[in-house]
């Protein structure tokens, strides 16, 4: 598979533009959706098909949640955490 790199740029809202050529080269239309899937210091993301299942699509997420040795009660200690931290600092 041929790589290619190309820089973008996050505007003020947290917005990314996907480069022309690599949405060429996947077919990504304007209003489809993609996924994103946080490993490590990386983001994937991915084509969202809608010939895919559900069970296909968040395949690699449910892989990466294994991989990274959280249990659900973790999940729900973090978002308490994050939620609690992003509060204090609004305030």
């Amino acid at each position: 598979m041929e790589k290619i790199i190309e820089l973008g740029r996050i505007s003020s809202r947290g917005q990314i533009a996907i480069p022309i050529e690599i949405r060429r080269r996947l077919g990504i239309e304007d209003g489809e959706k993609v996924m994103f899937i946080l490993e490590g210091d990386r983001i994937i993301i991915r084509k969202v098909n809608i010939e895919k299942t559900w069970e296909e699509v968040t395949r690699p997420l449910r892989e990466a949640a294994k991989k990274s040795n959280f249990n659900e009660e973790d999940v729900v200690d973090l978002v308490h955490r994050v939620r609690k931290k992003r509060h204090e600092s609004n305030s």
